[in-house]
């Protein structure tokens, strides 16, 4: 990585780039089901503006969705109804206003996804779809606040447990270089379970005595290599990660499509996913420039019609050692 990058007109050192907050672990660890509402005010298509105005008023909601037959078909906002009022046509009904076909999300999603969508596409809020891609309830940039509030405030304290029973792994094994090996496969279009490897990796660091720097860089930057398994190949991928005392070392592997210019695939915002990825929000190509962000040695290598490597490293400084040395 060079000495420094941009972010919204701002220089960001290497130094700061490398530190992810506690927020920033929680963007990628919270579930979208978690924090979004689901006592919802709903509209159905035949409803007039004038009384979505007064639901809007006294609910103190600045959007809804409007289902019919238990089918979302739509989202009216706020900004609906201030055009509504601009031409005085509060008698239509909804189904004149509303956005049909709105972009949704998964109530499995990570909340990363929702703060990812509400960025690319400036929408204030979004309807959440189940499994069975019935309305389980709406998302807005509040909720995803109020939920990394609360989770903020929870108690570690059986974790806290875990952690030190586990810490001391590498200690109790007589060798003369230990490490454990975390092996996941990862299944292509499998979004439903889509982070969960990086997940049980950020654990199990967390137990073994890494900081929760360490833990959350190495979470997030397996996270988007997952992501990029699951968008992006043609049969998935594997993602192996070596846990030892001084590093971790991760390989994300696939057998294709591979990568046509591994160069302007390294530019933030450059994505070769498909129209369907994109309608459910993902793909926006920012996947290897948050992994590089995030690690202190990144080597991609690709044939074209073959397949991907892509080699990662975090280096622990003797203060984030993990296990064997460890003081955590």
């Amino acid at each position: 990585m060079g000495e420094s990058s941009t972010f919204q007109g701002k220089v960001i050192t290497d130094e700061q780039a490398k530190t992810i907050t506690r927020v920033e672990e929680l963007a990628y660890e919270l579930k979208v089901n978690e924090v979004m509402t689901k006592d919802l005010v709903s509209l159905v298509p035949e409803t007039r503006m004038k009384d979505a105005l007064e639901m809007f008023r006294n609910g103190r909601i600045s959007g809804a969705p409007v289902v019919k037959g238990g089918t979302l078909v739509g989202i009216v906002s706020i900004e609906d109804l201030i055009r509504c009022l601009q031409i005085n046509d509060l008698e239509s009904t909804v189904e004149k206003y509303m956005t049909v076909n709105p972009l949704t999300i998964r109530d499995t999603d990570p909340i990363i996804e929702a703060l990812k969508r509400f960025e690319s596409y400036h929408y204030g809020r979004l309807p959440v779809l189940d499994s069975e891609n019935r309305l389980a309830g709406i998302i807005t940039k509040g909720d995803l606040t109020s939920g990394i509030l609360r989770a903020l405030q929870n108690d570690y304290q059986e974790e806290e447990v875990r952690r030190y029973r586990a810490s001391h792994l590498f200690e109790d094994i007589e060798s003369d270089r230990s490490s454990l090996i975390l092996r996941y496969t990862i299944k292509q279009g499998d979004f439903m379970h889509g982070g969960s490897a990086s997940s049980a990796i950020k654990r199990a660091l967390l137990r073994l005595g890494a900081t929760p720097q360490i833990a959350r860089r190495t979470g997030i930057a397996v996270y988007e290599a997952e992501m990029n398994l699951i968008i992006h190949t043609t049969n998935g991928g594997v993602i192996r990660t070596e846990i030892e005392s001084h590093q971790i070392s991760i390989s994300v592997s696939d057998d294709g499509p591979g990568i046509e210019d591994v160069a302007l695939a390294m530019k933030p915002g450059y994505s070769t996913a498909n129209e369907t990825v994109r309608e459910l929000g993902f793909g926006a190509g920012m996947g290897l420039a948050n992994i590089q962000r995030c690690v202190d040695v990144m080597r991609l290598e690709s044939v074209y019609g073959k397949g991907t490597s892509l080699k990662l490293k975090i280096l622990l400084p003797t203060k984030e050692t993990v296990g064997e040395g460890s003081s955590n």
